[in-house]
């Protein structure tokens, strides 16, 4: 099943994914989008949203490489992300590792995204929608590749379960 995960560019871009080769998708604390988490399998694709940028959109493809595990900042004091109700026996929040697959030519963006018929039911394009981790159809998958410019998706799409 694909995903789509937004991420701020400003604090963790698709650049910054690339760099670092494998991350864990972390800090997550909505329960829905957490539930989305322990859903997601690995060799999953995820099309990688900038948010909270100009323009907002996709920048990339990734790959879910480890499948939902405890969310470590939900332990960490220091952190923003701490939940000083979850414990190790019983953690509340989740996580997964994703790796790079694709950059895309240039963002695809939000306003793009909105033409093209498979989106037109999508949470990203429902207004007041702020899930930062949901699923998409294939069809919206795959119509957004193609809108991206990304013609040959059978490499891509053989990893995928």
């Amino acid at each position: 099943m694909p995903w789509l995960l937004k991420s701020e560019p400003d604090v963790f871009s698709y650049a910054d994914l690339v760099r670092v080769g494998r991350e864990g998708w972390n800090g997550v604390r909505n329960y829905q989008a957490r539930n989305f988490l322990r859903e997601m399998r690995e060799g999953d694709l995820c099309l990688f949203y900038h948010s909270g940028a100009q323009p907002t959109g996709v920048a990339g493809v990734a790959r879910v490489v480890r499948e939902a595990y405890p969310d470590d900042l939900q332990f960490d004091p220091a952190s923003e992300y701490f939940d000083p109700s979850s414990t190790p026996e019983n953690p509340r929040w989740s996580m997964v590792d994703v790796a790079p697959v694709l950059a895309l030519p240039a963002v695809l963006t939000l306003q793009t995204l909105r033409t093209l018929p498979e989106w037109q039911d999508s949470p990203l394009t429902r207004k007041g929608s702020r899930l930062s981790v949901f699923p998409v159809t294939p069809e919206q998958f795959g119509a957004a590749l193609r809108a991206a410019g990304v013609e040959s998706q059978g490499d891509l799409l053989g990893g995928e379960r």
